[in-house]
């Protein structure tokens, strides 16, 4: 064979490899796609099925659209990521979990914002729900207490190009108060109260999501609204169960 053509063969060769690693993450991209589509119509039905305590039947198209685009495989740990769309939660190390994608979603609704609108969030965890959010066209400003896990969602989130979060490591029941007010803010693990400078920081009209209640007992999943005179007005929606609050402001 003459030496000049093995340049020629090893460009073929590493073109053959590049395609096939091409097709294999095209293939692989499909079948993660067909994986959240299967999760949104197991979510579509418990949302069905309790519509009664919810207040709604469906989720929202923006919802739906942020479910399909958002892969929660990105945010869950290696070991357990062939399971991450499965409808449960998930452990990702410090003792804290991924939520189950069905209160992610229902939570995400409840606030009831959409584009351009900002949302305060305790306990980043993974990045998941904020990412949800991110892909409903809302800037998210997010704290997590454990700098570890802060880190790590930081890093997802930007190799996802999801630019409209914010994440700082810090004790979350300071809010964010230089990025408010805030037209919703969530809190995804449970708390026996919310203090005063989340109250502070959300907007009027503004709505607060969390799961209230002791760690070692059934929580209350509660809506809050803000009245025109600044009170929150309380809504208990679902029996749920969070990890706790974690911080000197959250015992």
């Amino acid at each position: 064979m003459p030496l000049r053509s093995l340049p020629a063969m090893r460009n073929l060769g590493m073109l053959s490899a590049w395609i096939g690693l091409v097709l294999a993450t095209s293939a692989l991209a499909a079948e993660m796609s067909e994986e959240r589509k299967r999760l949104i119509g197991q979510i579509q039905a418990e949302v069905l099925a309790t519509a009664g305590e919810l207040g709604f039947a469906r989720l929202s198209p923006a919802v739906e659209a942020a479910l399909l685009k958002v892969e929660r495989h990105a945010f869950v740990p290696a070991p357990r990521r062939d399971l991450a769309y499965l409808n449960s939660p998930l452990p990702i190390g410090s003792g804290q979990t991924i939520s189950q994608p069905y209160i992610v979603a229902i939570m995400s609704q409840l606030l009831g914002v959409g584009p351009g609108d900002k949302v305060f969030e305790l306990g980043t965890g993974s990045g998941y729900q904020a990412a949800i959010l991110a892909a409903m066209g809302v800037e998210v400003y997010t704290v997590e207490i454990v700098p570890e896990l802060a880190e790590q969602a930081s890093k997802t989130l930007a190799s996802l190009g999801y630019d409209r979060v914010h994440v700082r490591s810090g004790d979350g029941w300071q809010g964010w108060p230089e990025a408010a007010p805030f037209d919703g803010i969530i809190v995804t693990a449970a708390a026996p109260r919310i203090p005063q400078p989340l109250v502070d920081q959300l907007a009027a009209d503004g709505r607060l999501v969390i799961p209230m209640g002791a760690p070692d007992r059934i929580q209350q999943l509660a809506l809050f609204s803000k009245d025109e005179h600044g009170a929150l007005v309380r809504e208990n929606l679902l029996p749920v169960r969070f990890v706790p609050v974690t911080g000197a402001m959250g015992q």
